[in-house]
């Protein structure tokens, strides 16, 4: 059984260059599939996440390279139209394939996609936008099957900020006959990555960041090169790693603007926070004081980062509550954290936390990506040797996680251990 083993230990101190936007570069991915020839993204993370959309796109016919951090994908003229269940049962991301390609093909069938088990996230809204974009719909219990000659622009009021829907309409759009006004559209750093990239490739879209976004429908694309935007999630997360640890870390590649209220949270609990225009420093020498987190769609704090604010929180003076807006589910984590010897306790979708709690190492179990993360640096911060199980959640989303807590001074290795010691 490969694990986590993490041993508690001293601060975080050093430098880390954050890879880019695990959230934005599998869309950009998807994106290429609108333009045939070659497109390279550069600046794109190696983890599980991104082989598994490669291997979506090389189903597809799609040519893929990866290395050293640029993605080259050469799309031929005519791609695929479905993917199989054995690639998208791993990988939510998968269903942003679903824009481009009807756009492409005119048809499209696709696996339902799985990934992160983070509760209810239903595609109705991506279904209903394109159906508003004159597609036949078919979705049944495992695929999602569309149809249309050539899709139409269409007025859309998302009855709420779907990163994804808002994601997957905008390919759509591109090359509709016609204008398409997505209104209450996402606003996150990588909806704005994503615009850029479609602007690249010479598509004509207005209002990317904003809450209305339109659209007019160009005949055809083109190939082009992008740089995505660093992830602001991993960056969160290592700012949260120095503030627990008392440490001081300096995290390059990330705008903090893209962190604003998590900085400001970060800040009100105690740690000492400095921007920079291509990065922050982030240094958790003093006491921890407790402060209440509500996760919003950006600007909001984002929900890949309640795991790690419930540990901050953890090891806070006094109570915090922590609200969970987004995903149900995502409280998965608390048990965990529990098990460590945190003093949370679930009311909807409240966590009261009350700290600073002492933690203790156990063996806990990685229940998805972010919670798996929180959890390794929980294991620093806890008394002993904490394993955690089921790494392969983390590999989705951070590229030599153990390797690059241990260049900061962490006690974290990878190791296979016998089923039965854990």
């Amino acid at each position: 059984m490969d694990v986590f083993l993490v041993s508690g230990g001293g601060p975080l101190t050093g430098s880390v260059r954050v890879n880019g936007a695990k959230n934005s570069a599998l869309k950009l991915a998807a994106a290429a599939l609108l333009a045939p020839g070659r497109t390279v993204v550069d600046n794109v993370p190696d983890i599980a996440d991104i082989r598994v959309m490669g291997q979506v796109l090389q189903h597809l016919g799609v040519g893929v390279h990866h290395r050293s951090g640029v993605l080259t994908l050469d799309v031929p003229e005519q791609v695929g139209d479905s993917t199989p269940a054995d690639l998208a049962s791993k990988l939510r991301a998968s269903i942003v394939v679903l824009g481009p390609l009807l756009a492409r093909c005119g048809h499209v069938r696709i696996a339902t996609p799985g990934g992160c088990n983070l509760g209810s996230r239903a595609i109705d809204l991506h279904l209903s936008g394109l159906a508003r974009m004159g597609a036949q719909i078919d979705y049944g219990a495992e695929h999602v099957e569309a149809r249309a000659r050539r899709l139409v622009g269409a007025d859309i009021e998302l009855p709420y900020a779907s990163v994804g829907a808002t994601e997957n309409l905008l390919m759509a759009a591109v090359t509709a006959s016609g204008t398409t006004r997505l209104g209450n559209a996402a606003r996150e750093p990588e909806i704005v990555d994503l615009v850029a990239f479609l602007q690249s490739m010479g598509a004509d879209i207005r209002g990317g960041g904003t809450s209305e976004i339109e659209v007019r429908g160009v005949r055809e694309l083109r190939p082009t090169r992008h740089v995505v935007i660093g992830d602001r999630i991993e960056a969160g997360t290592f700012a949260v790693a120095a503030a627990v640890t008392g440490g001081m870390i300096d995290l390059h590649g990330v705008r903090p603007e893209h962190l604003r209220l998590a900085l400001s949270k970060l800040q009100a609990a105690g740690a000492e926070v400095t921007e920079r225009d291509d990065g922050l420093t982030v240094h958790g020498g003093g006491e921890l004081k407790a402060v209440d987190v509500v996760t919003l769609p950006f600007p909001g704090v984002p929900t890949d980062l309640l795991s790690a604010f419930l540990l901050l929180s953890s090891q806070a003076r006094g109570t915090s509550m922590l609200t969970e807006n987004v995903y149900e589910s995502r409280f998965s984590v608390i048990d965990e954290m529990v098990r460590l010897g945190a003093d949370i306790h679930l009311e909807g979708h409240h966590a009261i936390v009350r700290g600073p709690a002492r933690l203790a190492g156990a063996v806990v179990r990685a229940t998805d990506l972010r919670a798996g993360a929180a959890l390794v640096i929980a294991g620093l911060v806890a008394e002993g040797e904490t394993v955690v199980t089921d790494p392969y959640h983390v590999d989705r989303g951070y590229t030599d996680f153990a390797a690059r807590l241990s260049a900061l001074g962490g006690d974290v290795r990878r190791a296979d251990v016998v089923p039965s010691l854990v």
